[in-house]
């Protein structure tokens, strides 16, 4: 996948999940041009249908991380 494809917010969240896997409340927190949980959720979506991440449970919590 190519990145030029992708909004600055998308960007901003595959950078901060491209070394380790993190929440959602996570990634919430250390991207600064996303403030609102369901907007984050969103952007989500839309990396997962471009195949750009995959989500994971662990003991009963949910992790994100770049593809």
């Amino acid at each position: 996948m190519k990145n030029n494809n992708l909004t600055a917010q998308q960007l901003s969240v595959l950078d901060v999940i491209k070394e380790n896997p993190l929440t959602s409340f996570q990634i919430l927190s250390k991207v600064e041009n996303i403030s609102m949980i369901l907007s984050l959720y969103t952007i989500m979506d839309q990396l997962k249908s471009k195949g750009a991440i995959e989500s994971y449970i662990k003991e009963n919590v949910k992790y994100h991380i770049a593809c």
